[in-house]
């Protein structure tokens, strides 16, 4: 593709304007990771998730203040023990050496820095240590950071909005696509869409079933995820053709039997209903349904006057959109064990979509329902 810039600048210009999109298509390496305080947290599901899984950044340890001292896997199932929680980025540079890059864990209300992190990711950079910045605003812009710029340290908002020229319009290239398509939708935020659609993935390739995981968030993107859409700092008129683009691109050159698309918010979210774009532009063929019983509001908006619907409901909705509700998958955020279980058992009085708890066992009556949409 011809750049349409590349006649205004000078050669040397161009050489570094190429080098910065380079680097930050590949940027990968060892890294820490700051939580502002909230490693326990859903807010913090960005470090949960790479603590978890991912192949572009080997994590060392966690930067968290409240919880220093103790191990990241005392706060996030699945995660191996061995990755410390410190006090500071000094302190971990002192006790363990230093990292390529620090990542902001923490995914805020509204995307903007909390302030009380300034003082962290200053002395980040100052140690030349890049960081990588998922939040919706973009810290290259800050005049306080510019001048910590000089030793090397780059920031990296992986956020920030394509150029429009790369861009793309849908165009129904989709009802191409020979491969089953899957979204896993959930009834709100941080409900733990991504890592429900991570074990899809690793467990249907396990079976033989080759896969691939559409990401559409930052995490996903961080985890390394070789397609997808970072969906909420994309144009609206760009949403369906940006999904589109990563659906037909990824069958194209992988030739996977199943894609699956990791969700994001819920349908009836008021901050931010989505879902229906992935359903409609995405032409599914079904979708696995993330639920938290214990969550009666919306997450962050427990004083609006709006629940979260039954998710029997919810099931009627999806199909009235156009594809059907293939397998629940719960999370037991607030719930004992005994509590997850009544809840299931009831639902399953009324439902026979099959009910799994991901995070405990395997996805096997799920798969089973994925794989019966091919025949």
């Amino acid at each position: 593709m011809v750049d349409p810039w590349r006649g205004r600048l000078n050669p040397l210009i161009w050489f570094f304007f190429l080098k910065i999109k380079m680097d930050q298509a590949h940027i990968s390496g060892t890294a820490v990771i700051i939580t502002g305080g909230l490693l326990h947290d859903s807010h913090a599901k960005t470090a949960h998730g790479l603590l978890r899984a991912g192949k572009r950044f080997k994590i060392l340890g966690i930067i968290d203040e409240k919880h220093a001292g103790s191990d990241a896997s005392d706060f996030v199932e699945g995660t191996s023990k061995g990755i410390p929680v410190v006090q500071s980025i000094d302190v971990f540079i002192h006790s363990f050496g230093k990292p390529e890059f620090a990542i902001i864990g923490m995914a805020t209300k509204g995307g903007l820095l909390p302030r009380e992190l300034s003082a962290s990711i200053q002395n980040v950079l100052k140690n030349g240590i890049h960081l990588v910045n998922g939040l919706h605003e973009p810290l290259n812009d800050l005049d306080e950071l510019k001048p910590l710029l000089v030793g090397g340290a780059k920031i990296f908002d992986i956020r920030k909005p394509k150029a429009f020229k790369d861009l793309h319009f849908w165009q129904g290239k989709v009802a191409q696509i020979t491969a089953l398509k899957i979204a896993v939708l959930g009834m709100d935020c941080a409900t733990g869409k991504r890592t429900t659609s991570r074990f899809l993935e690793e467990q249907l390739n396990a079976k033989g079933h080759p896969a691939e995981m559409i990401y559409t968030g930052q995490t996903g993107w961080m985890q390394g995820a070789d397609y997808g859409l970072l969906f909420d700092a994309t144009p609206n008129d760009f949403i369906p053709g940006e999904l589109e683009y990563a659906l037909y691109s990824c069958w194209e050159e992988k030739r996977v039997d199943i894609l699956i698309i990791e969700g994001q918010s819920s349908l009836r979210n008021p901050s931010g209903p989505c879902g229906s774009e992935f359903i409609i532009s995405g032409d599914l063929d079904g979708v696995i349904l993330q639920h938290v019983p214990m969550r009666k509001k919306f997450s962050g908006f427990e004083k609006y006057p709006a629940h979260i619907p039954d998710i029997l409901n919810e099931v009627m909705l999806i199909e009235h959109l156009g594809t059907r509700v293939l397998g629940i998958t719960l999370n037991g955020e607030g719930a004992a064990t005994e509590q997850l279980s009544k809840y299931r058992d009831s639902l399953a009085q009324k439902t026979s979509i099959p009910i799994i708890i991901p995070m405990i066992e395997p996805m096997d009556p799920i798969i089973s329902n994925v794989l019966n949409q091919k025949l």
